[in-house]
């Protein structure tokens, strides 16, 4: 499995299925993949990339926090692959005995790259589906039809928070 290292370039509310979306792009390239997520991981995306600290910790900041209390930690994330409409990923932890992978949403794993400042990696085939494996997934078919989508996408309906 190739994996490539990614950026982060934002979210946004698809006002046609009412989702958050993560975009995730290559760090050296304009493709895109966008995951549509809970409204939950999203805020908590949100709020990572914005800067934003929570007056109490969130799920991911307590994962953080009890992996940091036991010397251990997060050294990247991994999105992996695309099954049934469902993407999955790996969280790299760092422990005294060796390396652990652990299976995680991405959204979870984002939040959590975030927040402890660690690469972001996906496998390269994401970014390259089929036309037919993307209907199959459930995605936008083509490249233009999914930024015509994302156009559609206004930004100032998602991100805003109170705290």
């Amino acid at each position: 499995m190739d994996m490539i290292e990614a950026k982060i370039n934002g979210l946004a509310l698809d006002v046609t299925t009412n989702s958050p979306v993560v975009i995730i792009s290559p760090m050296d390239s304009e493709k895109i993949l966008p995951i549509w997520i809970g409204h939950y991981e999203a805020w908590a995306i949100g709020m990572e990339l914005s800067g934003v600290v929570p007056k109490r910790p969130l799920t991911h900041d307590l994962l953080s926090s009890v992996l940091n209390a036991t010397g251990n930690r997060i050294s990247r994330i991994e999105i992996t692959e695309l099954k049934e409409q469902t993407f999955y990923a790996m969280l790299h932890i760092k422990t005294e005995s060796g390396d652990v992978k652990v299976d995680a949403r991405p959204s979870d794993s984002i939040a959590l790259a975030l927040k402890n400042k660690v690469p972001i990696f996906v496998n390269s085939d994401l970014f390259s589906l089929s036309a037919d494996q993307k209907k199959m997934q459930g995605l936008p078919s083509s490249e233009e039809s999914l930024k015509e989508r994302l156009k559609k996408i206004n930004p100032e309906d998602f991100g805003k928070y109170s705290l």
